[in-house]
């Protein structure tokens, strides 16, 4: 069992995302994990939004990391209970207009066992 809390996590999460640390970011997740996301239902219509495991999160973000080589999240709040953290933040890619998100992460053991974005 990990003493993380899901605020530790979710910290942890920023750092890796921002350092487009793929084996960092995919060490906070669960091996059967599930994500949902707007822009995943939009390059991939067949996932419907929702992947599961970590060989599919594996791919979605390298393929992120790759194509959105200034890609960075600035935090702006995180909300935290015993189990799940709301975190709101900007998402900046050269080129593009920032974009307000928010993202819930569903954590057990200190683990992702699930996460969701919302895209303003």
């Amino acid at each position: 069992m990990d003493n993380r809390t899901p605020l530790d996590t979710a910290h942890i999460w920023f750092d890796a995302f921002n350092e487009h640390n793929l084996e960092k970011l995919l060490s906070l997740y669960a091996g059967g994990a599930q994500h949902y996301s707007p822009k995943l239902k939009l390059r991939q219509p067949d996932t419907k939004g929702l992947i599961q495991g970590k060989d599919a999160l594996r791919r979605w973000w390298q393929d992120c990391f790759d194509r959105l080589l200034t890609l960075r999240y600035q935090p702006i709040r995180f909300i935290a209970d015993e189990s799940t953290v709301f975190m709101e933040y900007i998402r900046t890619v050269d080129g593009e207009a920032p974009m307000k998100v928010g993202e819930v992460l569903e954590v057990k053991d200190g683990l992702i066992t699930a996460s969701r974005v919302y895209h303003s």
